[in-house]
C-alpha cells in the first residue's frame, strides 16, 4: 500500500533528520511566485530549471497551469503570497505538450459516469443550475494564449499593485528549456528593468 510506504519513509525522514537541509521560513527569499502545471515531470525538473530552491519561491501548481477565475483559490493565493508574504513577482510557466491542451471534457464526464460518480440526469442538473461541466473541464487550445490571458486575470485584477511584475514562460518537459513570453517588467516601466 502506497500509504503505508509513504509514512514508513516519512519516520525514517524525519528520524534520520532529513529536514535540516530544507528549512527556512514561510516567506519566499527570492520574493517570486510560481504558478504552473501540477505535470508530474516539472516536480524537480522546473525548480532546477529556475534555480530555485526550498524556501525560495511560492509555488501554485494546478491542471495546466491555468487560473479559472478572479475570485478562485489561485487569485487568493497569489494575493495571499503578494501583501502577506512579500513576493514581489510573479512567473506564470506553461509547458510544450500539456494534457490540458489535448483535455476532453466529453471523456472525462463519460469516465466519471462510468465510474458511478454521477448519472447522466446528474450532470443534466448541474447544467442546468449554471454550470457548464464543458466548459469548467476544458483546457485550452494553445499553451501561449493561455498563459497571455492568464497574465491578463493577474495584471488587471484589481487587488494586484500595479507595480508587481507578472512574467509568462513555457518550460519544455523533456529538457528544461525556457521561452519567454512575456516579460512583466515591460508592462510596468515599458522597457526591460533588467
Amino acid at each position: 500500500m502506497l500509504l503505508q510506504e509513504i509514512l514508513e519513509y516519512n519516520d525514517q525522514f524525519v528520524e534520520d533528520k532529513e529536514y535540516l537541509p530544507y528549512e527556512g521560513t514561510k516567506f519566499p527569499k527570492k520574493r517570486m511566485i510560481v504558478v504552473t502545471c501540477m505535470d508530474a515531470r516539472l516536480i524537480e525538473l522546473l525548480p532546477k530549471a529556475l534555480n530555485i530552491h526550498n524556501g525560495d519561491a511560492k509555488v501554485i501548481k494546478t491542471a495546466g497551469g491555468t487560473i479559472t477565475h478572479a475570485f478562485g483559490s489561485i487569485m487568493r493565493s497569489i494575493i495571499t503570497a503578494v501583501y502577506e508574504l512579500n513576493a514581489e513577482e510573479i512567473y506564470i510557466i506553461g509547458h510544450h505538450n500539456c494534457g490540458m491542451s489535448q483535455s476532453n471534457p466529453e471523456g472525462t464526464l463519460q469516465k466519471i459516469m462510468d465510474r458511478g460518480v454521477a448519472t447522466p440526469e446528474i450532470l443534466s442538473s448541474l447544467e442546468y443550475a449554471g454550470i457548464d461541466l464543458h466548459k469548467w473541464l476544458f483546457g485550452f487550445t494553445n499553451v501561449v494564449d493561455s498563459i497571455k490571458g492568464n497574465i491578463d486575470l493577474v495584471r488587471n485584477h484589481p487587488l494586484i499593485p500595479k507595480e508587481v511584475a507578472v512574467h509568462g514562460l513555457v518550460i519544455a518537459p523533456d529538457t528544461g528549456k525556457l521561452d519567454l513570453i512575456v516579460n512583466g517588467y515591460e508592462q510596468i516601466t515599458g522597457h526591460d528593468k533588467h
